[in-house]
């Protein structure tokens, strides 16, 4: 069946990144647009390795001591020192404003994205996350904080906000029938990109050290150059449905009581954050982000102060008895656990949005908090107990359900509020991450910090710290119970849906069917799997020596 109405009909002024150059022709397989997804969120997800490269940095003056800056020193002066090395903790900030740009973008943008596309959106993300690791390079050639934080934080956050949000309404158009396998594909790349990042930085690194040079900003370069060109071949593999295109033999689920969340509307951008159902959701996100990321954020130490010598060999020995030696094969240990828990992030990503195709999203967020509420209560006993396995299992069931409600949530937006808009309401959504990104490990360094000036031996500080998760998740669970399908009041009128959209009402195929794996598919998969196949091999090669 040949392409209608608005389909074909490409404007000479739009241009190569427009929305309508980019409309899918007959006989386009969509199993294409995932690894173009993946291609972008596998750059992007380096934002949770950025940690690889603190420690170098934090003696970049000093080479192989660090230089302390004055004991008087302000954060002002810090920022635009050249003699002394950076804190650490000034380096972890580039995290944290990346994270809250990433939400903030997200949302800022979200609408823009609709009207755009996704290949304009996604180039911009590479220009501006490669290019805030160029600009981080010449930060840290000319040893400038500020320039850092521009950089890699402020630009490199507005990239991750369009480069994350991207591909979701794309997906969700093409892929109807299984919303959150769609998007657990693209988003589970986000998880996995520190996997694949982080040791490619650390041979980078390696390479790059001289007696004159830590090596990073040699590798920020080349890693900033990498990800522009891979980001740019992802965006430009993005293609949109023809409107109003559904593949031949789907039908959208009936409406009864099994589907009752799934609605038959759309609601609009403007009226999604007044109804009820956006902030329950938001909220639901918020608290299983704050736990996951409370966890995430400490999960070296906690190993480390719980089980102390039982990681090499010395049951019984407290982390404080400890000879730096010792530390540091136990922290080397603990890097491993880093890395399972990151493993399991990237498959739960994956694993439960799939699931959630079966099951409805709303069960599968009550399994995240249920079965959370249940882990997080049981893990201090499993310390107790002296289990490695049981409470690095319970951990790496954690942060799968983590990343597992991220990969879950544009599915369960657009269920409830429509796909029209869904790519923007989402981006709104994301401003959860960002309040939680500070909120989740905030919370737990306080409390951490209060307990261990209290007298409190370090092998116990975290359960208290636990305990008020589980009050988190119990909080979370009533939330994603309140969710109800939205009210008639907020769905768009049939002729404004027309106004907006500009199509038929009649669904079509437009030649374009459900896809299969065919040459081009496959080359396009392998071309993201390979790299997802070493950083798996490396991450079970390092958390292996957790057990031996």
């Amino acid at each position: 069946m040949a392409m209608t109405g608005t389909s074909t009909n490409v404007p000479e002024s739009a241009g190569w990144l427009s929305r309508e150059r980019i409309i899918a022709k007959p006989g386009f397989n969509r199993w294409l647009v995932p690894p173009a997804a993946l291609a972008i969120h596998l750059c992007i997800g380096m934002s949770y390795g950025l940690s690889v490269f603190w420690l170098p940095l934090a003696r970049a003056v000093g080479i192989s001591n660090p230089v302390a800056c004055p004991a008087d020193s302000t954060l002002f002066t810090r920022l635009f020192a050249t003699s002394c090395d950076w804190k650490v903790t000034d380096l972890v900030v580039v995290f944290t404003i990346g994270i809250v740009l990433l939400g903030l973008s997200a949302a800022a943008f979200g609408g823009w994205l609709e009207r755009a596309g996704p290949r304009k959106a996604g180039a911009i993300a590479a220009l501006c996350w490669g290019g805030g690791f160029i600009l981080g390079a010449i930060g840290v050639y000319l040893h400038q904080l500020w320039i850092l934080w521009v950089g890699m934080g402020l630009i490199g956050g507005v990239g991750l906000g369009l480069g994350y949000i991207s591909p979701v309404s794309t997906l969700v158009k093409w892929f109807p029938d299984r919303r959150g396998m769609a998007t657990g594909m693209a988003i589970m790349g986000f998880g996995g990109g520190a996997m694949i990042g982080s040791p490619l930085a650390n041979i980078l690194i390696n390479h790059f050290r001289s007696p004159t040079s830590v090596g990073v900003a040699e590798t920020l370069l080349v890693m900033g150059c990498l990800y522009v060109v891979c980001m740019l071949i992802g965006a430009f593999g993005y293609r949109v449905t023809p409107d109003n295109w559904q593949p031949d033999g789907w039908s959208p689920p009936p409406a009864d009581a099994a589907h009752a969340l799934i609605t038959r509307g759309n609601v609009h951008l403007d009226d999604a954050h007044k109804t009820p159902q956006f902030w329950l959701i938001w909220f639901a996100l918020f608290l299983n982000v704050s736990a996951g990321i409370g966890v995430l954020s400490v999960a070296s130490p906690m190993l480390q102060e719980i089980f102390a010598g039982s990681l090499i060999g010395q049951p019984g020995v407290a982390f404080g008895q400890l000879d730096m030696t010792q530390k540091v094969a136990v922290a080397t240990v603990a890097a491993g656990f880093v890395g399972l828990l990151s493993l399991f992030n990237i498959g739960g990503r994956f694993f439960w949005a799939t699931l959630s195709d079966y099951i409805g999203r709303k069960m599968t967020y009550f399994a995240f908090f249920g079965l959370g509420i249940v882990l997080y209560a049981l893990a201090p006993s499993f310390a107790h107990m002296g289990s490695k396995v049981l409470f690095v299992a319970a951990m790496c069931i954690i942060l799968s359900m983590y990343g597992g409600g991220f990969s879950t949530l544009p599915a369960y937006l657009a269920d409830i509020f429509g796909t029209r808009f869904v790519g923007a309401i989402h981006g709104r959504a994301l401003t959860a991450w960002g309040a939680a990104g500070i909120a989740g490990p905030l919370l737990i360094g306080i409390v951490h910090d209060l307990q261990i000036s209290a007298g409190v031996p370090r092998a116990l500080v975290y359960d208290r710290t636990l305990y008020i998760l589980v009050a988190f998740l119990a909080v979370g669970f009533i939330c994603n119970a309140l969710v109800r399908p939205v009210h008639s009041r907020w769905m768009m009128k049939e002729e404004t849906v027309s106004g907006e959209a500009a199509v038929a009402t009649r669904k079509q195929s437009y030649g374009i069917d459900m896809g299969r794996l065919d040459g081009p598919a496959i080359i396009a998969w392998l071309l993201v799997g390979i790299p997802i196949l070493w950083g798996v091999y490396n991450t079970l090669t390092s958390a292996i020596r957790i057990f031996v």
